[in-house]
């Protein structure tokens, strides 16, 4: 390809999203319009291993980040004079399948003679947000951060940036769905086949804990010995499902599912009120895969409409990875620190950052 110039009128960003199992790209506008936005998945590729495979799934990526990329761009009717920026994952991910993101948008970056913007995985789940509407993040606000690998609450301070209040000591909640769908032999990934296992089970049917501290009347978290007052904790959750579903082999999946899902949605909840009421704020936004269960967007939309809070989430289709919501906080990006140099690099372990 021959470097050029974007035309005058150029307000579209190319974003490609390479961090786990799910080749995306997609085209953006400024005004978070989403023209275009493909997802290959290798869901159905890693089921049989019961979960994501790193080196495997690089190798898919590098299978499929150019037709992808292609069909992005012809979905949109758009060519490259259209585009004014590239976005990439670059962070956190798997390392290998980060790489072939990155190398995919630094060659269209510098075959066009376009600026390049590296994109933090999470950032882009809360930017989710704004696709379709446009607009700035609401603050102040509490964020909830959920997904196969992380579980965050933070804050979003009325000044800018994000202050993280509370993370994971072991399992996130994603993990946790696709560890308990093994044990219930309901296959990968485990959040959805969790979610609908979980309909027509009942949720009072199994005794389970609730992680780290313990919730007073009126659902606020204590202050605990281990990780503090917004802190999060799955393993025990899922040792006591391993170790009833040995003890008693006969519970149904379907009961069980809901009884675990309910343990885990309750400590969500619990969590994020009480740090929204702590904080004083009046808007709560939730983002991430887990996102799109069911029983965690019923469940907060009905304690932040008695507690006067307006609940925002983002459309189920921008919840599980995508490239679109790299493209929201591309711009964001640009917009705050300009383009990347050719040695952006992936970095694995990348914190939430806003």
């Amino acid at each position: 390809m021959s470097a050029v110039e974007p035309s005058a009128g150029a307000d579209l960003c190319l974003a490609l999203e390479t961090s786990c199992d799910e080749t995306a790209a997609a085209v953006v506008s400024r005004s978070g319009h989403v023209r275009s936005s493909v997802v290959a998945s290798q869901a159905d590729f890693h089921a049989r291993y019961g979960g994501v495979v790193p080196e495997l799934a690089a190798r898919r990526h590098l299978e499929a980040v150019l037709p992808v990329l292609e069909s992005a761009l012809r979905e949109a009717g758009a060519g490259w004079s259209d585009l004014a920026l590239v976005a990439v994952t670059r962070g956190p991910g798997l390392p290998a399948a980060l790489l072939v993101g990155l190398a995919a948008a630094k060659a269209v970056a510098f075959g066009r003679g376009l600026p390049l913007v590296g994109v933090n995985h999470l950032a882009a789940h809360v930017y989710a947000h704004l696709l379709e509407v446009g607009g700035e993040l609401p603050r102040p606000a509490v964020c909830l951060v959920v997904s196969g690998s992380h579980t965050d609450l933070c804050l979003l301070p009325e000044g800018g940036g994000l202050e993280l209040l509370g993370t994971t000591l072991d399992d996130a909640a994603g993990e946790a769905f696709d560890k308990v769908a093994r044990l219930l032999g309901l296959g990968y990934p485990g959040g959805p086949a969790i979610d609908r296992a979980a309909a027509g089970g009942d949720a009072a049917a199994v005794a389970l804990p609730r992680s780290l501290q313990p919730l007073d009347a009126r659902g606020r978290a204590g202050s605990g010995r281990f990780g503090g007052r917004w802190a999060f904790s799955f393993s025990g959750l899922k040792t006591a499902v391993a170790t009833r579903l040995r003890a008693e082999p006969g519970i149904p999946a379907a009961s069980m599912a809901a009884s675990f899902q309910a343990a885990v949605v309750e400590t969500l909840v619990a969590r994020t009120l009480d740090a929204a009421r702590a904080h004083g704020v009046r808007t709560v936004l939730v983002a991430g895969g887990v996102a799109a269960n069911s029983a965690l967007r019923a469940a907060l939309a009905a304690v932040c409409a008695a507690a006067g809070l307006e609940l925002r989430l983002p459309p189920l289709r921008y919840c599980t990875d995508n490239a679109a919501m790299v493209g929201a906080a591309g711009w964001a990006a640009w917009a705050a620190g300009g383009a990347a140099g050719w040695d952006l690099d992936a970095d694995p372990n990348l914190p939430l950052a806003l």
